[in-house]
């Protein structure tokens, strides 16, 4: 299931949420442009290495925030960009610009710190926006949990769209998420640059302090 757009419209133009997708795209095009030994040269400099941010945190705590801008494929990309056009609007509208981008910011970086956590030991690039779009998710389920999101969804050989409240769509994604995580739990934890593997726990993590801090920053504020 992919999801196309919400039935929750916003009070503002979200130039956040349009900059972070622009950002995004403009970083990629760059990865894109570089050969194979400059982008693992570019990777290693700005993505999270778990194993480097352990013995280094005062000089790779930068990556953090950098590594929330880099993606490793178009797929991995698209899909980011898809999430956080349909969701972030709403959650920069209820908590303002700038206490939006904090937030997507800080959800981001306590996301790669839980990955960090399963696997210190890890030589693999940790990189997506994944883990701060977890955070938007988890601030949306909470505060429009029964907004319609018409979403993409593929049967067999069938394809259909059909409106599905946010709480399913989202909601699934969670626990698709924590069952995959647990499911390679050994494996994350013993990851490295030749059997690579899927951030979930970045994904729970992210998703987890977004429910944990959008009250914090605002979100059932009454305006």
């Amino acid at each position: 299931m992919f999801p196309l757009y919400d039935e929750n419209p916003t009070r503002i133009t979200p130039y956040f949420t349009y900059g972070l997708i622009g950002m995004n795209i403009v970083v990629f095009l760059h990865e894109v442009s570089l050969s194979n030994a400059q982008l693992s040269q570019f990777l290693s400099q700005y993505a999270v290495v778990p194993q480097e941010l352990t013995t280094n945190l005062s000089g790779e705590w930068i990556t953090l925030f950098t590594s929330q801008f880099l993606h490793g494929g178009w797929w991995h990309l698209i899909s980011n960009m898809l999430f956080l056009w349909v969701f972030g609007n709403n959650i920069e509208d209820r908590l303002g610009h700038a206490k939006y981008l904090i937030f997507y910011l800080a959800c981001g970086a306590l996301a790669a710190l839980c990955q960090w956590f399963i696997g210190m030991n890890s030589e693999i690039p940790s990189l997506g926006a994944s883990g701060a779009i977890s955070g938007v998710l988890g601030a949306y389920i909470i505060r429009f949990p029964h907004a319609k999101v018409m979403t993409l969804v593929f049967l067999g050989i069938f394809i259909t769209t059909i409106r599905i409240p946010a709480l399913v769509i989202i909601g699934l994604f969670f626990v698709q998420n924590v069952i995959s995580g647990l499911a390679t739990l050994q494996t994350a934890a013993q990851m490295t640059v030749q059997t690579g593997g899927v951030a979930y726990w970045a994904h729970i993590g992210g998703f987890v302090f977004g429910v944990i801090l959008a009250p914090l920053f605002g979100l059932f504020r009454q305006d």
